[in-house]
């Protein structure tokens, strides 16, 4: 058996946030865009590297897709910009990858709400396909495997009133507590019959947790939600996310390769080592992911002030991996997008997308979030499958076969973004995405989807948190000159 294995991904041949279908919690989603670090096709040299621009020279550090909207935008202003990347590859947490003979999206695949977002007009300009998913194409298996019952779908959906009251007034309590906490006490779980305790945990896991990513014990109730959507359906791209991110790059300097270790601002201009040289600008905007800066992957020269130490301490970086498992024939109902199985473990293959329908193709999607998906990433890929084909084989029958090939993601442990994307931790604050995003001294710029106060942990956030950037080093250097 070959094995390739690339940082985030783990895929085999012989083998979307994007996760609930729950309207009310549809806000955001999956997967999204930034990678730290920097990349270059030039040789380190002793000497910091400086190119003249028109109008100012920035290096921009991370090539997802808040790191090249930001780039775009200052390119076509007739701005120098270098792009420096940690990876061998353009596009940080959104990665289409072809190891199985197909593209298969490991991080974000979805547009989530199409009306008005930004990315919906890129994918237009990027010539790119679009095709609708629904979340109302379901079907949800009982633990035994069977589909639910009526009194069954009753009971889920009883259940799941309760705890969207119980939400509801835990965020005018006196004091916050996590969303585990407050569902738990505030339903009686303590009291409840093992079947409701297992369909509790059933609608926390896959409407909660799959939703933002992070651990319902670490999800703050005031806040876990605090976002805001696009009204549209949803629509994935049969053929990669990959197709809007190489868009964005044309015509882009972009450097591979260069993993970006400190940035030191004390002087007049900015002077960012990689692992390939040291660059000098007049500005830096900063895109890595929250869990880089959370790892202290990149160690800054004076320290950061402490509001954005303490924003990069406080919120939550969650973890929402994907295994493709790829079929020779389809034995499931194509007609439905979404398959959710209620399971005797916690957390474990809750959520399923059947790729058939969009895509053609023999292809299902499982996914795992928050401790779940962690503590899959300390087991071999191999054992991962086996688990999904347990869940699998309790659904469709003894006799489904094994996958001939398989794709597994591994965010939590890649070194360049260490988590998916972030979430609302208890004992964090909105407004502290605020001072994520905050530049300092007219030279540090930030973007990425953790910085985005109304739309963080989608493709979009961290798409307009890029342009946002990109205005504010236009309008800082425009202030600049005038005082002159």
């Amino acid at each position: 058996m070959n094995t390739l294995r690339t940082q985030g991904l783990t895929a085999h041949s012989a083998q979307d946030a994007e996760a609930s279908r729950r309207a009310w919690l549809q806000q955001a989603a999956g997967g999204l865009a930034a990678a730290w670090g920097l990349w270059g096709a030039s040789q380190a040299s002793a000497a910091p590297q400086k190119t003249a621009g028109a109008s100012g020279q920035v290096l921009v550090v991370g090539a997802g897709m808040s790191g090249l909207a930001a780039a775009r935008a200052l390119v076509d202003a007739g701005w120098s910009v270098t792009v420096l990347e940690a990876r061998p590859r353009l596009g940080g947490r959104i990665w289409t990858d072809h190891s199985l003979g197909l593209p298969l999206d490991l991080g974000a695949s979805w547009i989530h709400g199409t009306q008005g977002n930004p990315v919906t007009d890129l994918a237009r300009e990027a010539g790119a396909r679009m095709v609708s998913t629904s979340y109302d194409s379901a079907i949800t298996f009982n633990t035994s495997g069977q589909p639910v019952t009526r009194a069954e779908r009753s009971q889920l959906d009883s259940l799941t009133r309760r705890m969207n009251k119980v939400l509801k007034a835990g965020q005018q309590a006196d004091k916050d507590r996590s969303v585990r906490s407050t569902v738990t006490q505030g339903m009686g779980y303590a009291q409840m019959s093992a079947e409701d305790k297992r369909y509790t945990d059933f609608l926390i896991n896959s409407t909660i947790e799959q939703e933002w990513a992070g651990a319902a014990t670490a999800l703050s109730t005031y806040w876990h939600d605090a976002s805001k959507g696009f009204k549209g359906g949803d629509v994935l791209f049969p053929d990669g996310y990959s197709a809007l991110i190489e868009h964005l790059a044309e015509g882009v300097d972009v450097r591979l390769g260069h993993a970006v270790s400190s940035i030191n601002w004390q002087s007049s201009g900015v002077k960012v080592q990689t692992s390939q040289g040291a660059f000098a600008a007049d500005h830096v905007l900063i895109t890595v992911p929250l869990g880089v800066l959370k790892a202290g992957g990149v160690n800054f020269t004076p320290a950061l002030p402490q509001a954005k130490r303490d924003a990069i301490s406080q919120l939550g970086m969650g973890v929402f991996n994907k295994c493709f498992l790829q079929f020779d024939d389809v034995f499931w109902d194509p007609g439905f997008d979404w398959q959710e199985y209620i399971p005797q473990t916690y957390g474990l293959w809750t959520e399923w997308v059947s790729l058939t329908r969009p895509t053609g193709k023999p292809v299902l999607l499982g996914f795992n979030a928050a401790d779940t998906a962690q503590s899959m990433e300390l087991q071999s890929d191999e054992a991962t499958v086996d688990s999904a084909m347990q869940t699998l084989r309790t659904v469709f029958g003894p006799q489904t076969p094994q996958p001939k090939a398989w794709a597994v993601s591994h965010w939590g442990a890649d070194p360049w973004s260490r988590g998916s994307y972030s979430f609302n931790a208890l004992g964090s604050h909105p407004r502290q995405r605020d001072d994520l995003a905050r530049s300092v001294s007219s030279r540090l710029f930030f973007a990425g989807e953790a910085t985005s106060r109304q739309y963080f942990a989608t493709v979009h956030g961290a798409m307009m948190s890029g342009q946002r950037a990109a205005e504010e080093i236009m309008s800082s250097a425009a202030s600049v000159r005038s005082a002159l």
